[in-house]
């Protein structure tokens, strides 16, 4: 059995992007492999962060994990925080890395440019993160087109440790999705959707209410013909409404160009809106059942025991392999 690890960050609402590529995927890949779920507090402090809304968005998206499907009898889902093996692990990793190659990390470069003082975090931060996929001896990692760089690294670093002390790590493998691993923004097709995007138009957070995902959706550029195909190439912004139509619908790209043949851009985004709102609508309902029961609290504290077993082993033989402790 595939062992799987994903940490994301708890930096508020996901979009439907983050659905759409990973959260769905997730709930599968739950029945077919040992699956661990990490929110990762850790990396969310490289910038800063309120004290309120970082334990809201720890919490928040706890909730939406369970909210679309991910069941704790299947599946760990937990805090990084809540097990210490990971910062513990991480300072091992930092000292086994190169300070070319990360300065070399894509992600470093692009943020550090917006800061005159760059926090040490921001440049050390990837052997955390090979620190949180290593501790389970983890097989298979799902990531997106941004995050292969950094499974890269923690390769590099697993096969050095494994060269010097012997094998301690698995080595693990990218698991990218075939279909929707890039959903892109609504105002700009040539970019990714995200969060980050200072116009709140570009991109449907999974949280969005009704009116708010239609209106989004009516606004979405679209191409200079009315011709419904796709065509990523020559026609980026349908074809992205369509990637997402037929994931809201669980649809073959085929079945959604049939279904629209012969109509109109309105047609499409009205129809769009609507299953888009069908999708969110439950796991909205969820969501917010989640958030304000004492039962979340509870899975955490379970998940968190349940991932320090196998953490703590990895950790152990870790620290012996290199001599550290007695």
């Amino acid at each position: 059995m595939k062992t799987i690890l994903s940490g994301i960050q708890p930096s508020g609402s996901l979009t439907l992007g983050n659905y759409i590529g990973a959260l769905q995927h997730f709930v599968r890949l739950q029945h077919e492999a040992n699956c661990h779920f990490c929110i990762v507090d850790h990396h969310a402090i490289t910038v800063p962060k309120t004290i309120e809304n970082l334990k809201h968005n720890i919490r928040s998206l706890a909730a939406l994990y369970l909210a679309v499907g991910i069941n704790p009898d299947k599946a760990t889902l937990f805090v990084q925080s809540d097990v210490s093996a990971h910062t513990e692990l991480g300072w091992i990793m930092i000292t086994h890395s190169y300070m070319g190659e990360l300065e070399r990390m894509t992600q470093f470069k692009d943020k550090s440019k917006a800061n005159t003082s760059i926090p040490a975090g921001l440049l050390t931060y990837p052997p955390l993160m090979a620190a949180d996929i290593l501790l389970y001896q983890t097989t298979h990692v799902p990531v997106g087109d941004d995050q292969k760089q950094h499974l890269e690294l923690t390769r590099d670093l697993a096969e050095r440790m494994n060269a010097k002390y012997g094998e301690i790590f698995v080595i693990p493998e990218p698991m990218i999705a075939e279909f929707g691993s890039r959903i892109m923004s609504l105002d700009d097709p040539t970019t990714k959707m995200s969060k980050s995007n200072p116009n709140e138009g570009s991109f449907i957070s999974i949280l969005d209410e009704p009116k708010v995902i239609e209106k989004k959706i009516k606004r979405a550029v679209t191409d200079s013909d009315n011709e419904i195909r796709f065509d990523a190439e020559n026609k980026p912004a349908i074809s992205n409404l369509l990637t997402i139509y037929a994931a809201m619908t669980d649809q073959s790209m085929a079945e959604v160009e049939k279904h629209f043949s012969g109509k109109g851009y309105g047609a499409l985004k009205g129809e769009l809106a609507e299953a888009v709102i069908e999708r969110m609508s439950p796991i909205q309902e969820k969501y917010h059942y989640y958030l304000q029961s004492t039962e979340l609290d509870s899975i955490l504290k379970h998940g968190a025991v349940k991932a320090s077993i196998t953490a703590n082993e990895t950790l152990a033989k870790v620290k012996k392999a290199i001599g550290l402790g007695i």
